[in-house]
C-alpha cells in the first residue's frame, strides 16, 4: 500500500519519499511500514496545509461475518462501497489525491501548498510515528500553517460536522498465570486455583452494566461540566434513532441524546476487549488454561493524565486480586496510551472548513468532539504549534473496524468536493485567532 500510494502521488507530480521508521518494537525481525510523505507546491506566497491519513487497516476475514470479500471493493445498488478501509482511512486519503487530480484536469491552480503525511501503523498505535514527527518538526513540517486530518466520521448520516476534540485511550493487559501447563478439568477441576476464574472475577470489577467505571478515583480526575458546555449539546443534529441505526439495535444505556453525547465525548469509558489464552473456538473443550491475559481500555478525557490513571488502575486491580486469596500470579501493565486532545474551533482553520461545508452541503456544520482516539492529532499540534482540524468524510453508519465496513459513494464524492473547497477557503481566510 505504501508503494501504491507513493506511485499515485508521483504520477500527480508531487515530490514523494518513503521514510523508514526502523524495526517494530518487540518484533525486531519486522520493519515498520514506511511513512509516505509528499509535497505538492512550494509557493512562498501561499499557505501550506499539512494533511494526514493512514493506509493501514484493521484485520478482516470473510469468516468474520462479512457479506462480501473484505479486500475487494464491492458497490451495491444503493451506492454503498463495501471493503476494509473504505472509510477508515483509504477513502479519505484517496480524496486528497482526487482533489489534486481534479484541479489539474480543470486547469485550476491549487490555492495552497500541500504537505502529505500518510502512515501505515495507525491501527496499531502509530508505532514509530511520534519520533518521526518530532524529528521532522523543524524540517518537513516546518512550513505548515495548519493541519487537517480526515480520519473520523459524521455524528449522524445527514449533516457534516467539524471535530475539535478527541478522547484519549489507555490500553491495558492483565495476566493471570498458575499451572505450568494447560490442565484437564476432569482431573484438576476443583483442586487448583484456575487463572480463568480469577480473570473473570477481576474483569467483573472494572465496569458495571450502566457503563460506570468502578475504579475509585477515576471520575475525580475529570474536568467538571460547565454551564456553557452543557448548553451546546441540545443544538447538535443527532437523534436516538441515529444511535440505534449505528448500533443496529436499541441497546443504548442513556435515554437522551444529550446524555449519550456526553458519555461519548466528555466522560471516560472502560471497555473489555477480550481474553487471550482462553478457549474461543466453536464446540467444547474441557481445558483449564494455564495462563490468560485480559485486555481492556479506558477512554480518557480532560483533565485525566495518563500517569494518574495508570496508578489508580494498577493499585485497584492488585487490591481486588489480593481479595481472591488466589495462589496464582498477577501482572498488569499498560500496552499503550494516547492523550486526549481539544483544539480551538474559533481558529481560521475551522472557519474555512465551516465555509466549505456551507458551500458543498448548504448547511452549517455541527461542532463536535469525538469519542475515539487519534493520538497523532496531539502529536502534530505539539510538534508544529499549529491548529489541527478533523474534517470527516464518512458517516456514523460506516462500521469502521467492524464487519461490512463501507463508505457511501455520495459521501466520497461530496467529501472530496469538501476537501477541495476547504483548501480554497483556507487560502483566503484572514489569520484571526491562532
Amino acid at each position: 500500500m505504501a508503494h501504491f500510494l507513493a506511485s499515485e502521488l508521483e504520477a500527480l507530480g508531487a515530490e514523494v519519499e518513503q521514510r523508514p521508521l526502523g524495526k517494530q518494537p518487540g518484533k525486531e525481525h519486522l520493519d515498520l511500514p514506511p511513512v509516505v510523505i509528499a509535497r505538492y507546491g512550494n509557493d512562498k506566497n501561499k499557505r501550506t496545509i499539512l494533511v494526514y491519513g493512514h493506509y493501514d487497516v484493521q484485520p478482516a476475514l470473510k469468516d468474520d461475518g462479512w457479506a462480501t470479500e473484505p479486500f475487494e471493493l464491492t458497490v451495491d445498488d444503493q451506492g454503498r462501497m463495501f471493503g476494509r478501509g473504505s472509510t477508515d482511512d483509504k477513502g479519505p486519503v484517496l480524496g486528497w489525491l482526487n482533489v489534486i487530480e481534479a484541479h489539474q484536469k480543470a486547469g485550476v491552480e491549487l490555492p495552497v501548498n500541500l504537505l502529505c503525511c500518510f502512515e501505515g501503523m495507525e491501527e496499531y498505535g502509530s508505532e514509530g510515528l511520534e519520533e518521526f514527527i518530532q524529528s521532522e518538526s523543524k524540517k518537513f513540517f516546518k512550513d505548515a500553517d495548519a493541519v487537517c486530518i480526515s480520519d473520523n466520521y459524521w455524528l449522524g448520516t445527514e449533516k457534516p460536522c467539524l471535530t475539535y476534540g478527541l478522547r484519549g485511550c489507555n490500553y491495558y493487559s492483565v495476566s493471570i498465570s498458575g499451572p505450568a501447563q494447560d490442565l484437564h478439568s476432569g482431573v484438576f477441576g476443583g483442586s487448583t486455583h484456575e487463572p480463568m476464574t480469577d480473570m473473570v472475577n477481576i474483569l467483573s470489577k472494572l465496569v458495571d452494566p450502566k457503563g460506570n467505571i468502578l475504579i475509585p478515583g477515576i471520575m475525580d480526575l475529570v474536568a467538571p461540566l460547565t454551564e456553557e458546555e452543557n448548553s451546546l449539546y441540545g443544538k447538535i443534529s443527532y437523534t436516538m434513532d441515529n444511535l440505534h441505526e449505528s448500533l443496529g439495535s436499541k441497546t443504548n444505556i442513556h435515554a437522551t441524546k444529550e446524555r449519550t453525547l456526553m458519555a461519548r465525548w466528555r466522560y471516560p469509558s472502560l471497555s473489555i476487549h477480550g481474553i487471550e489464552g482462553a478457549f474461543s473456538a466453536p464446540g467444547a473443550k474441557t481445558v483449564i488454561p494455564a495462563k490468560v491475559i485480559g485486555k481492556f481500555s479506558i477512554r480518557t478525557v480532560p483533565n485525566m493524565e495518563s500517569d494518574d490513571v495508570n496508578k489508580l488502575v494498577f493499585d485497584y486491580i492488585k487490591a481486588e486480586f489480593a481479595k481472591l486469596n488466589s495462589k496464582n500470579t498477577l501482572d498488569v501493565w499498560l500496552q499503550h496510551d494516547g492523550k486526549w486532545w481539544v483544539a480551538s474551533p474559533k481558529h481560521w482553520n475551522f472557519t474555512a472548513a465551516s465555509k466549505a461545508v456551507k458551500q458543498v452541503f448548504g448547511v452549517e456544520p455541527d461542532m463536535t468532539r469525538e469519542g475515539g482516539s487519534i493520538p497523532v492529532t496531539l502529536s502534530f499540534e505539539q510538534a508544529t504549534g499549529k491548529n489541527v482540524l478533523l474534517l470527516p468524510m464518512g458517516s456514523s453508519t460506516d462500521a469502521a473496524h467492524s464487519v461490512n465496513e463501507k463508505l457511501d459513494k455520495k459521501n466520497y464524492i461530496e467529501g472530496t468536493k469538501l476537501l477541495g473547497a476547504y483548501l480554497h477557503y483556507v487560502a483566503e481566510e484572514p489569520a484571526g485567532e491562532v
